[in-house]
């Protein structure tokens, strides 16, 4: 029973046992084909005739040889004269002698003799075949040994498994297959983990963010009483649009987040026009680069408008209001890329600050109390960019303050 669970679940013991046994097969049906080939091809023995003469040499009988009793009897023969009698002629056996005298040689061993010796060919036939074609074999079956244990070692939970390649034939490209869609799955799990860590961060900096506004509107409901006095009605509704804002921000960053979410319908956008309306809109300073005319590159409307508009709300809220009229957005060309720069006269930002500040819920240290903003605005402008295909850094304004430049891809 233990030898018939092995040998079904040993894929080499299977091919091996296969090719034993077809090349026996294939040895007794050649040698079965050469014997019947011999005994039609062998010709037919010389008919052996006694002639019986009187003593005047006339011919006064004859007979051919008959068959003796058995092997090694010789021949017989029934020869019928003239006159009507019988004789039966017997010839002895022909003893064949060794030169120079002595008795005859001994018969050969019967396991030589026909059918045996064949018996035998293909006994040793199969030994060779059997110890030429088990390490052929073994060797195949231990690659596909090694994808079984890769395989369960990965559908185990060890996703950094990986199986060696070696050769060129099915079992390598096989094992080459899996590797790179281990690796894929492998890049999709960790891309997976970060995402779900970036919306659990999301998740608690939201539910920390909302409760100042949601405080403050509680709070001033309770101090309002029954004749609430305009100065009341707008700090309500100032919070209750810096809420509305907040739910905003959060549903488009978590969107963003999202790379399989469908933001909308890509279309080639026109972003000197986009950054003149928005310029116009907070009245900041309009630069554009000699000889542009327009600049379309593919993109969502909403989004990218999204993009200016956060930047220069960044630029008028950090540059401070009385620095308003500093603001200014340069626009022009870099080789196939657009590039949108909005600049402001504020205090800058840190060289170390650079990078962080596009953290979501990130705020520089001292600008958690000012005024509006809770840290999402520059966050969504870099994954409105990466959703492009394009970046945004943070670098230092000559003369003072910040400049936030986007590379954009050309339609």
């Amino acid at each position: 029973m233990a030898f018939f669970s092995a040998f079904s679940r040993r894929l080499y013991l299977r091919i091996w046992l296969a090719v034993v046994a077809g090349v026996a097969v294939l040895t007794l049906v050649v040698g079965w084909a050469w014997r019947v080939a011999a005994e039609h091809n062998a010709p037919s023995p010389t008919p052996r005739e006694v002639m019986v003469r009187n003593a005047s040499g006339e011919l006064i009988g004859s007979a051919s040889a008959q068959p003796g009793r058995g092997p090694g009897m010789g021949l017989e023969f029934n020869v019928t004269l003239a006159d009507g009698q019988t004789l039966v002629l017997q010839m002895p056996p022909r003893q064949r002698r060794m030169q120079g005298g002595g008795p005859p040689p001994a018969p050969p061993p019967y396991w030589t003799r026909p059918p045996y010796g064949f018996l035998w060919l293909l006994a040793v036939v199969g030994i060779a075949v059997a110890l030429g074609v088990y390490p052929i074999v073994r060797r195949l079956t231990q690659r596909l040994e090694a994808l079984q244990r890769g395989v369960q070692r990965w559908g185990d939970g060890d996703l950094s498994a990986r199986i060696p390649v070696q050769g060129e034939d099915e079992v390598a490209d096989l094992s080459a297959r899996f590797n790179t869609a281990a690796e894929r799955i492998e890049t999709l799990m960790a891309t997976q983990k970060q995402l779900l860590a970036s919306q659990k961060s999301l998740l608690a900096n939201a539910s920390h963010e909302l409760r100042s506004p949601l405080t403050r509107i509680r709070m001033g409901m309770e101090l309002m009483g029954t004749h609430p006095s305009p100065t009341f009605r707008e700090e309500i509704s100032r919070n209750i649009e810096e809420l509305n804002q907040l739910i905003d921000e959060i549903l488009l960053a978590s969107r963003l987040d999202a790379r399989e979410a469908d933001m909308g319908t890509v279309e080639a956008i026109d972003l000197l026009g986009l950054a003149v309306e928005e310029s116009a809109r907070v009245g900041a300073e309009l630069e554009l680069a000699q000889g542009i005319d327009s600049l379309v590159v593919p993109g969502v409307a909403k989004l990218l408008r999204r993009l200016v508009r956060n930047l220069l709300e960044n630029a008028r809220r950090y540059g401070g209001a009385a620095l308003a009229s500093g603001i200014t957005v340069i626009v022009g060309r870099d080789g196939a890329n657009a590039v949108l720069q909005v600049c402001d006269r504020g205090p800058g930002v840190p060289p170390d600050q650079r990078e962080r500040i596009f953290e979501p819920f990130y705020r520089l240290p001292g600008a958690s109390e000012r005024e509006g903003g809770v840290g999402l605005g520059l966050s969504l402008v870099k994954s409105i960019a990466q959703r492009h295909g394009g970046s945004v850094r943070c670098e230092a304004r000559e003369g003072g303050g910040a400049c936030f430049t986007v590379r954009l891809p050309l339609a």
